[in-house]
Formats: structure tokens, sequence, C-alpha cells
């Protein structure tokens, strides 16, 4: 699966944005989907998992009630909602993919990663 992250930007503390990982090259109906985020000079967190069908979501503590995950089977895409962000959010976002139902809350368990999109959020 290729995947390509969009819809990273600079917004100020309070705001929102919305990023996008379009999914090329496989069936992505049989693979999870997740995000997760590396700020500098720290390690990549996950951020936010589904399940294949959709059915399920898992967040990081850190974002839960802030962030929505969501997909389109249809349209090959996955998404990350990200509303009241905080300048603590401000990192290089990552999709990736894992294959198989259930959805995977940790980095080792992808498949495949796309390339990152900067998130900055000012205070």
């Amino acid at each position: 699966v290729q995947l390509q992250a969009s819809g990273g930007g600079t917004v100020q503390a309070g705001g929102f944005l919305r990023l996008s990982c379009a999914a090329s090259g496989r069936t992505f109906s049989r693979y999870s989907m997740s995000w997760f985020r590396q700020a500098r000079g720290k390690k990549r967190e996950f951020v936010a998992a589904i399940s294949a069908n959709g059915d399920d979501t898992f967040y990081a503590d850190s974002v839960k009630g802030r962030f929505t995950i969501s997909r389109d089977n249809t349209r090959n895409t996955a998404s990350l909602q990200m509303n009241e962000l905080k300048p603590e959010d401000t990192a290089v976002y990552y999709c990736a993919a894992a294959e198989g139902s259930h959805y995977v809350p940790y980095d080792y368990g992808m498949d495949f990663w796309g390339k990152g999109t900067q998130v900055t959020v000012s205070s």
C-alpha cells in the first residue's frame, strides 16, 4: 500500500486541522489505519487507530476527546480531524497501515508508512 498524508499546516492554539491519508496499490479495506506523530527531539508516538471496517477506534489519552479518526473504504482514504489544537500537538504526523481487521496502536505493528505532514500549533 502506498500512503500519502496531507492537510498539515500552521494553526493557532484552539484551532483545527483535518489530515487526510490517501491509499493506493492494494485493497484498502484489508488494512487497519493508524496515525502517529513525532515532535522534534522526541520519539514517535501513537495518536489514533481505526479498524479495517471502521467500526472500532482507539486514541492516545493526550488526544482523546479532541481528535477523531475516520475512514472511507470506498475512496481509499483515512482522516484525522484535530480540534482544540494545543502547542504540544506540534509534530510531523504520519499515517500507517497494518494488514488485518483489528486496529494496531503501536508503530512496530505497521506494514506501510506514508511520508509525514507537518502540523504546527502556535500559542
